[in-house]
């Protein structure tokens, strides 16, 4: 047993690891930031443009609830059981997610920008010394470790872009579970 937790622990403080948990919760704090982002700020922009601030409340009934009187809203309509297609929280989601890759997409070019400037600027300071090669080697293979870095940091960032969709998905359920 103890073997097993010291594997354990051998496992969980490789900085691969370390790497993925800072990148699942920096995505999720980013989620709410590009949520509130859509909610609070592009929703009432587009709101103005459109005649509509709220997205959640456009919707088309495909079947009304029987004997249903309440107000004409998504939530109510969808509460009593009617059968609601409900296009604006679709909407809603789609221009949070093209924000969310929009502003991943800006983050990664920065850095890679970034790091080809600092790449070019090393490889001219060695240019100059007697030791250029066995320092453009090292800057080479420095580059590469950034370059797989930044991948496992892609792939961290979209897990955890994914596992914000599938909370969201879990918490809208439950909200609904506890709606009935």
């Amino acid at each position: 047993m103890k073997k097993f937790f010291a594997e354990f622990q051998a496992f969980i403080s490789r900085g691969n690891v370390m790497d993925l948990a800072v990148a699942v919760i920096i995505g999720a704090a980013f989620s709410g930031i590009v949520n509130s982002l859509v909610k609070d700020i592009v929703n009432p922009i587009l709101g103005v443009l459109v005649g509509r601030p709220d997205f959640t409340n456009l919707f088309l009934v495909l079947k009304d609830a029987p004997n249903y009187t309440g107000p004409h809203t998504y939530e109510a309509l969808t509460k009593a059981g009617a059968t609601v297609l409900g296009y604006g929280a679709f909407l809603t989601a789609v221009v949070q997610f093209l924000l969310l890759a929009f502003a991943i997409f800006w983050m990664i070019k920065v850095v890679t920008t970034a790091r080809n400037r600092i790449a070019e600027q090393a490889e001219k300071l060695f240019a100059d010394s007697g030791e250029a090669e066995k320092k453009k080697a090292e800057a080479e293979k420095k580059a590469a470790e950034a370059k797989a870095a930044e991948e496992a940091r892609k792939a961290a960032l979209a897990a955890a872009v994914e596992t914000a969709d599938l909370l969201r998905e879990i918490r809208g359920l439950l909200e609904e579970k506890r709606g009935r």
